[in-house]
């Protein structure tokens, strides 16, 4: 009965696909296997890129989501020269909470890395001498749903998530691991995106950059326009328990517009 159920079941699944090809995709998928959206910063996100997460994740059959931080932007409270003609605070905040409710809707649960632009409120107070008493959480701040959880990292089948503060260039994600002595996954650096291994003797850790979603035609993100390199659209998938690291890269056209693959 149980063998008659499977081929059914099989049967539906074209191209023909042999009985160990078969429980090989359905173990894959049925793993503990982590997706991980890179850098937003709503509400400067490339307006397909909460699809291609989603269409990512759902290949790979991800029961986990981490948020690597940045979520959104804060374009307007930054210690960085902004634009003057550029949205208030307070208008931000409303578009960055509209564009938030999207993934809210999307991701139910997400475990979300603070990043440097995530802590912007709480940075502002610390230079202003705001006591944290008077400060709202994340969780508030972005009216979540309880799904959605915030932390300084976030550790999953012995793999560290953390946004990546401190670490840049091509090696970061790598520099990362090593000093962490344990599979590392980062954003931050919004030029790279991959993953590196790494053995010794005793152990095999990776570490993994996720890339982000900016959209680079906001005018948020008009300080990189001189830059010869570019952001690395894509996302993370952790599969295996924590074994395989996976970055993919989200594929755009001569236009910067997803390809849908």
């Amino acid at each position: 009965m149980v063998m008659a159920q499977k081929n059914l079941i099989m049967s539906k699944y074209r191209p023909r696909l042999t009985e160990q090809e078969y429980e090989l995709i359905q173990n894959f998928r049925n793993g503990n296997n982590v997706g991980i959206i890179g850098d937003t910063h709503e509400p400067f996100c490339h307006p397909d890129y909460l699809n291609f997460c989603y269409e990512t994740f759902n290949r790979f059959g991800c029961s986990t989501i981490v948020h690597i931080g940045d979520e959104v932007d804060n374009h307007a409270l930054s210690y960085h020269e902004h634009d003057p003609d550029g949205f208030g605070a307070s208008r931000e905040a409303e578009l960055a909470q509209a564009r938030m409710e999207e993934w809210y809707k999307t991701f139910p649960e997400v475990k979300v890395c603070v990043g440097n632009h995530s802590a912007l409120p709480f940075r502002k107070a610390m230079t202003y001498g705001i006591p944290k008493r008077f400060m709202k959480s994340y969780e508030d701040i972005w009216s979540a749903p309880k799904g959605w959880k915030w932390e300084m990292h976030w550790e999953i089948d012995n793999v560290l998530y953390e946004h990546g503060t401190g670490s840049s260039g091509p090696n970061g994600h790598r520099n990362r691991a090593i000093a962490n002595r344990q599979s590392t996954v980062v954003g931050h650096s919004h030029s790279f995106g991959g993953v590196s291994y790494m053995a010794s003797r005793n152990d095999l850790i990776f570490g993994m950059n996720v890339g982000c979603g900016i959209d680079v035609d906001s005018y948020a993100m008009a300080y990189g326009k001189g830059f010869p390199k570019k952001p690395t659209l894509g996302c993370g998938v952790v599969l295996d328990g924590g074994r395989i690291a996976l970055f993919v890269p989200m594929d755009l056209g001569s236009k910067y517009t997803w390809n849908g693959r």
